[in-house]
């Protein structure tokens, strides 16, 4: 009844209650805004801003709104502006639990004056009151610039969040989408973006190049994996990457009659069939290095072309059955390895075209053709892993045909020779040529026999480093000093380790010629005593044999010194 009252019956019903309304206290005015809002079928919001309307200045002139009239004048805006400054420009939330501590502290020290109306304005003024107030203060202290307002946060708020938990066995052509970067070990520049598609219900993946990360680029990349999908595309989940939550993205997608949902921020598994492609799929194929540049792109789409149908059609994956916990322990069941083309054939909503249609394709492809095809774009992508696109250009161009004879090369390899190393190119890594190192002339070394000469004629710890810098100091002044002290105690290292090899040398030599050979002794320890070796000792004397030498071990215990 509502939507049939007319404009001029509503201006009747306003002008009638206006003046009750202005006259009226607070649980009458209520009672007459809900009269109001089912008569004429406004807001509530609406209904009060008629009803708080003046009358009419003259006849048929528009009614004139009523003016707010000003609390804070420039005495509260310059007072709140010398607040703002001393308190490091903090947000206006802040600043309000600090107005009662930092205002009595200026006007102690005669920083700020003020009536005691205005201080009670200053005492009383909201948060919001305060950031509206210091609007133009604000940006004239950034240099003019204001501050744009997100639009991503915006059109991430509006899409809806799904969770790995929410999907419930959905139909074949909702996906899982991300994006991975080769941008190596940094992410400055421009570099190529692999552009992911998961299908939820058969594990059916797409993978396409994206030059930049650009909103355009993603929706004509989903449009192209709309083409190689074998089933219509009814969903796509983002993350909350801004490629993604843009006002290109998410409008092109609801236009294209797709269901827009994202995850949470940092919560990584609830996009987990995606991310375990990136890993099983994008990253086995391209590896970890950078890669940048058109040539690359059109290399990495011919990848990703032979790619699809060998890991779709002959790559079988696991796929979660089942989840649950008891107590610390989470435990996991998987259905049996398959395909995404032997889950699409057994999904129930996929139909007999399209599975004929597989059917037929599955038919006609080679894996080994596939392989040596994935094989060739490695080896290719390989000379332009972690190159800029200028050093890129000397690079032979990739060949856009495949030979069968290149096929047929490689599948003579299979089963035959199994080559040391990573076989994909895109993994490798370019050894660094090894660079000699010289040694530098030392200016101990003129003296390297005189120091020799004082490590003989003394014992090593009575001669110390400090020692040798003072004595080459003394004949020498204007080469050594105290300076010196860390290159004498590294020489003095490198010749005590020289004599200590050499004492382990001729010990080991004079062991050699004078010890008689034990019979039976394998594992070099030369003991022939009791059985097991480290029993207990009695009061008997018990003998041991060591190198043919009896030993009285109760009587040698004895004569031991303490301690």
């Amino acid at each position: 009844m509502a939507g049939k009252i007319s404009m001029g019956a509503r201006r009747e019903v306003v002008s009638v209650v206006t003046e009750r309304y202005r006259s009226a206290k607070r649980a009458e005015k209520g009672r007459i805004l809900d009269e109001l809002c089912a008569t004429t079928g406004w807001h509530r919001k609406h209904a009060v801003r008629a009803l708080r309307r003046r009358e009419a200045v003259g006849p048929g002139e528009v009614e004139a709104t009523r003016k707010r009239r000003r609390r804070y004048g420039a005495t509260i805006k310059d007072a709140l502006t010398a607040l703002w400054e001393a308190s490091d420009r903090v947000c206006g939330k802040r600043l309000k639990v600090m107005i009662p501590t930092l205002l009595p502290a200026l006007e102690r020290h005669g920083r700020l004056q003020l009536g005691q109306s205005d201080r009670d304005r200053v005492l009383a003024i909201s948060a919001a009151t305060i950031d509206r107030l210091l609007v133009d203060v604000k940006i004239a202290a950034s240099g003019g610039r204001r501050r744009r307002a997100g639009f991503h946060s915006a059109i991430r708020r509006e899409v809806p969040i799904r969770t790995f938990n929410d999907w419930n066995s959905p139909p074949p052509g909702f996906c899982e989408v991300d994006m991975v970067a080769h941008g190596g070990t940094s992410v400055a520049g421009s570099f190529i973006q692999t552009l992911t598609m998961v299908d939820i219900a058969t594990g059916w993946t797409e993978c396409l190049p994206l030059l930049t990360r650009d909103g355009s680029l993603v929706a004509e990349a989903i449009n192209r994996a709309q083409s190689l999908f074998p089933w219509l595309l009814r969903g796509v989940d983002f993350d909350n990457d801004s490629a993604f939550m843009n006002d290109v993205v998410v409008p092109w997608c609801r236009q294209q009659k797709l269901e827009v949902t994202r995850s949470r921020a940092y919560k990584k598994n609830d996009q987990a069939f995606v991310e375990q492609k990136n890993g099983a799929v994008v990253r086995r194929l391209m590896g970890y290095g950078r890669f940048d540049g058109v040539e690359t792109a059109r290399m990495m789409g011919r990848l990703y072309a032979a790619a699809r149908l060998y890991v779709n059609f002959f790559q079988p994956s696991f796929k979660l059955k089942e989840k649950r916990r008891e107590g610390a322990k989470v435990i996991k069941r998987y259905h049996a390895p398959l395909t995404p083309y032997q889950r699409a054939l057994a999904h129930p909503k996929v139909t007999a075209a399209v599975k004929r249609r597989l059917r037929d394709q599955y038919r006609s492809l080679d894996p080994v053709a596939l392989l040596a095809e994935i094989r060739a774009t490695q080896d290719e992508l390989g000379n332009r892993v972690d190159r800029r696109a200028g050093q890129a250009r000397c690079l032979q161009r990739a060949c856009t045909s495949t030979a069968p004879a290149t096929a047929a090369t490689f599948a003579k390899t299979l089963g035959k020779t199994v080559t040391a190393g990573e076989p994909r190119a895109t993994h490798r890594r370019s050894r660094r040529p090894y660079k000699t190192r010289v040694r530098m002339p030392s200016k101990l070394d003129p003296h390297l026999a005189a120091i020799e000469v004082w490590l003989a004629e003394q014992p090593q710890p009575q001669l110390t480093a400090l020692a040798i810098v003072g004595r080459l100091s003394e004949k020498h002044p204007e080469e050594f000093g105290t300076r010196q002290h860390s290159i004498v105690q590294r020489l003095l290292r490198a010749l005590r380790r020289r004599a200590a090899e050499q004492l382990v040398a001729e010990e080991s030599l004079g062991d050699a010629t004078t010890a008689a050979p034990l019979s039976g002794v394998v594992d070099g320890s030369g003991y022939v005593g009791p059985d097991p070796p480290t029993a207990p000792p009695t009061e008997q004397a018990w003998k041991a044999t060591w190198r043919g030498q009896s030993v009285d071990i109760a009587s040698t215990a004895a004569t031991a010194p303490s301690g």
